[in-house]
């Protein structure tokens, strides 16, 4: 079964547990943001998608995104007054947000340093999630 069987099947039974359907819609908007995980606006969502799909409109991929958030298929990434971004990556880890190129990054934090990071948390406080944030600019490797 190939990889994108399986992503339609998962975002499919997830869409289901929601009350929602697959829609060709849905299905693109998640397959690339699935493809390219660089973090991409609604607004380099729809010109991808355009290209495969001319006749979608941007308020289309703002709802399938949105779905796509409220299904927790996909996280939207907030950066203070930027626009909104999205990222595929659903298990535990960290954003570095270069300031210089716009760029986003993954960044994998070991399960110990979120333990400890949880247990900062006062007495009775329980955490659904962590959301932890680099901002600066990527070094470059010298020529």
């Amino acid at each position: 079964m190939s990889i994108a069987t399986l992503n339609a099947a998962a975002l499919a039974q997830r869409l289901a547990d929601s009350g929602l359907r697959a829609t060709p819609q849905r299905e693109i908007v998640y397959d690339m943001l699935l493809k390219k995980r660089d973090h991409p606006t609604a607004d380099e969502v729809f010109a991808r998608v355009k290209a495969a799909r001319p006749t979608i409109s941007l308020a289309t991929v703002y709802n399938c995104l949105q779905t796509l958030v409220s299904c927790d298929l996909v996280r939207a990434v907030n950066f203070e007054r930027g626009p909104t971004r999205y990222c595929p990556n659903l298990r535990p880890h960290a954003h570095f947000h270069d300031e210089k190129s716009g760029q986003t990054h993954d960044i994998d934090l070991p399960p110990r340093l979120l333990e400890k990071v949880r247990s900062v948390l006062p007495r009775g406080f329980a955490a659904k999630s962590v959301e932890i944030t680099f901002h600066g600019q990527a070094r470059h490797a010298s020529r």
